[in-house]
């Protein structure tokens, strides 16, 4: 059974869920992925170890500070392919941003392929199941449109600008939410 608990942001509420000493998920407020009740045959509202130390780095990611993201042990559940795209990540240095195909490159060079869908790559993009934690925000379109966050495009804007990017640089597409 997955243990969960709540954090207080600037964001608004985050829930956190752990199994067996490593963070399984972090879902910020309105997402469509809820916690792994499903999946995980339950959830339990507690606060063991590793709920306090993702809290910990929230707050000092949420105070300016640049955590690493090895400090803490990660167990997100997703297919060999989304690990993958997950990992590549985790590799982008706060503040800065990368795109979907460069993703999709990149994988395609690892795995010996003349290439990689780019909209693939969005998909596992889509299914990070620890947000801010595994830095899906900092992946935007080729064009500077910001897409594909689930917890919401103003949300994504606030992250990036929290990690020091000017937001003229990126648009949001027609017909999404912007602040």
């Amino acid at each position: 059974m997955a243990e969960t608990n709540r954090y207080e942001s600037p964001l608004g509420s985050i829930t956190l869920a752990a199994k067996d000493g490593a963070l399984l998920g972090l879902w910020l407020e309105g997402q469509r992925c809820a916690p792994c009740k499903e999946r995980e045959g339950g959830v339990e509202p507690s606060d063991t170890e590793i709920l306090s130390r993702a809290k910990r780095w929230l707050c000092r990611y949420f105070a300016g500070e640049r955590p690493a993201i090895d400090e803490l042990p990660l167990a997100p559940a997703g297919s060999a392919f989304a690990k993958a795209v997950w990992r590549i990540l985790c590799e982008i240095p706060y503040g800065e941003t990368t795109t979907y195909g460069e993703i999709a490159k990149r994988i395609a060079r690892e795995n010996g392929l003349f290439k990689m869908s780019a909209q693939a790559v969005g998909g596992a993009v889509g299914r990070n199941p620890i947000s801010i934690i595994i830095p899906c925000h900092r992946v935007v379109g080729a064009n500077g449109n910001l897409t594909g966050y689930d917890g919401g495009i103003e949300k994504k804007q606030w992250l990036l600008a929290h990690e020091g990017l000017e937001l003229s640089r990126f648009h949001v597409p027609a017909g999404k939410r912007a602040q």
